[in-house]
């Protein structure tokens, strides 16, 4: 079994960053492909940015430039530095990870997921 925990959320202003982690539990984290994802309220789950287990990344075009995803095998963790942030980064922050190369921002290839982590970026 595979478990995800996010932290790093917070609240900051417009143009601030932020870091979030995720510690995945389970002995298959290296061969995951793993990603991160977001919900506003009333919106749906998109993906954020995406890594594969050889560490190739995919970003959504809102990001690209601005967020930065890695992740670290042997820690079992994975990271998102998000900078230049925007009130419209605000979201709730998932962390999603699912055996398979990758990378993908699509919901549907992912089958584990944490509990989120707030982001809220005020002007």
């Amino acid at each position: 079994q595979v478990q995800l925990v996010e932290s790093g959320g917070g609240e900051v202003q417009s143009g601030e960053s932020l870091r979030l982690s995720c510690v995945v539990s389970g002995d298959t984290v290296s061969s995951a492909c793993m990603a991160w994802f977001r919900q506003a309220p009333g919106q749906e789950r998109e993906g954020v940015a995406g890594i594969a287990d050889d560490g190739t990344t995919t970003y959504a075009e809102a990001v690209k430039g601005r967020f930065t995803v890695g992740r670290d095998n042997a820690e079992n963790t994975l990271a998102l530095l998000m900078n230049n942030l925007k009130p419209e980064d605000t979201a709730m922050y998932f962390c999603a990870a699912e055996l398979g190369a990758g990378p993908s921002l699509s919901r549907d290839d992912f089958g584990w997921w944490g509990q989120g982590t707030q982001v809220t970026v005020s002007s």
